[in-house]
């Protein structure tokens, strides 16, 4: 049957995280999942805040005429009004339902807003390392992939990033707290990457934009508060879901929040609701909208995610793993003992633990693992990691 070329191409190079996840299914059924040790896909473990469930019954309970219909296709006012105080509340900035779209996750929001921005070949500059999935967002939207580095702290070289920028770039996209990395950008340095930004604008006379992806922005660990974009660059957007901070994964309800400040953002909001439509997302699951719009205030547990955090750092470190230990989200990204990392996750699945090569994410010489899984697949993934440790340095 014939593909696209260029879709054929992708799946080629496609993520390295289903590719373990689905590796992981076979080893599960030949060996047991009980044998099986599987950190390698960011799948949400804690149930959701007993709030939501709360809600969802009532709703769902009651017979309001026109639940399930079609709504304006930004969301429902009502919805967007919701998410908007919160957000307020929380950022300090004059957020109003216009500002806010809601959206099919956090990955719906991403493809709207590239398709909203984006003419064939403007450049949009990703910051490694990056979830690989955002390569293929770009591409769909007709967009070029321009890659940035990050120091070994994996905080953004600012040199890389001012070499990415170009009369082309359109935005930069940043992700914090980050996948795969787990830190968290401080304010020091997003004021510094607007900085950048601005002087890239003023030297070819463009306009970028800075699009942060922030859906695990409420799994934080430390007490500092989070670093919104919005005060630092005036053309700031924010991607976002419930699916890790609710554990919603599978309901796929987020949303977008423009700067209320933004000069363009009428003409943005405009775009964006016609990208919504025509690329056949339509609107935000309706039943979802209402459930969220009731529980902005409410998280998973997320010290849950801290100890698991803990338990995996600490035993790495013990066997001999260096690791940064994270502020947020819920992975870890080691560096591998050898340089190949791709022949050292395939040595770690030969002791039946799954984790996903640094390469998948723009960064080679890493692997990233997941904690957002039972203790027990930590504690029984520690034997596999210490015999593939010492089997690399030996």
């Amino acid at each position: 049957m014939a593909i696209s070329r260029k879709v054929r191409e992708q799946m080629q190079a496609s993520s390295w995280i289903r590719r373990m996840f689905e590796e992981g299914m076979e080893l599960r059924r030949i060996h047991g999942a009980e044998n099986v040790f599987d950190l390698s896909l960011g799948n949400p473990l804690l149930e959701p805040p007993s709030q939501f469930n709360d809600v969802l019954r009532r709703i769902v309970s009651e017979e309001t005429s026109g639940t399930h219909r079609y709504m304006p296709n930004g969301g429902f006012p009502d919805v967007r009004d919701a998410v908007a105080k919160q957000l307020a509340a929380e950022s300090g900035e004059p957020f109003t339902g216009g500002d806010i779209l809601m959206t099919v996750g956090a990955a719906g929001a991403l493809n709207v807003i590239l398709r909203s921005i984006l003419d064939q070949d403007d450049e949009v500059v990703i910051i490694a390392p990056y979830f690989a999935e955002y390569i293929f967002y770009i591409q769909h939207q007709g967009g070029v992939v321009r890659e940035a580095q990050s120091r070994p702290d994996f905080m953004p070289d600012l040199d890389s990033l001012r070499a990415s920028l170009n009369s082309r770039t359109r935005a930069v996209v940043i992700n914090t707290p980050n996948n795969p990395s787990g830190v968290i950008y401080p304010e020091s340095v997003i004021a510094e990457i607007a900085s950048v930004i601005r002087e890239a604008e003023e030297q070819h006379g463009t306009e970028i934009y800075l699009i942060s992806d922030e859906p695990y922005r409420k799994l934080i660990y430390s007490d500092q508060p989070f670093p919104f974009i919005y005060k630092h660059h005036i053309r700031s957007i924010v991607a976002t879901s419930h699916s890790k901070d609710l554990g919603l994964a599978g309901e796929r309800i987020g949303h977008i929040a423009v700067n209320p400040a933004d000069p363009g953002k009428i003409d943005f909001m405009d775009a964006a609701t016609f990208a919504l439509r025509t690329l056949g997302f339509v609107n935000a699951p309706a039943l979802m909208q209402r459930v969220v719009a009731e529980v902005q205030d409410a998280t998973v547990d997320v010290s849950e995610y801290r100890k698991k955090r803990d338990l995996l750092h600490e035993g790495l470190s013990d066997i001999g793993y260096t690791c940064i230990k994270p502020d947020g989200a819920f992975y870890l990204f080691p560096e591998s003992p050898m340089k190949d990392d791709v022949g050292f996750v395939a040595l770690l699945q030969s002791k039946l633990v799954l984790v996903v090569p640094g390469v998948g994410f723009g960064t080679p010489g890493y692997f990233r693992a997941s904690y957002c899984v039972e203790d027990s697949v930590i504690e029984g993934s520690l034997k596999g990691f210490r015999e593939a440790f010492e089997e690399a340095r030996s």
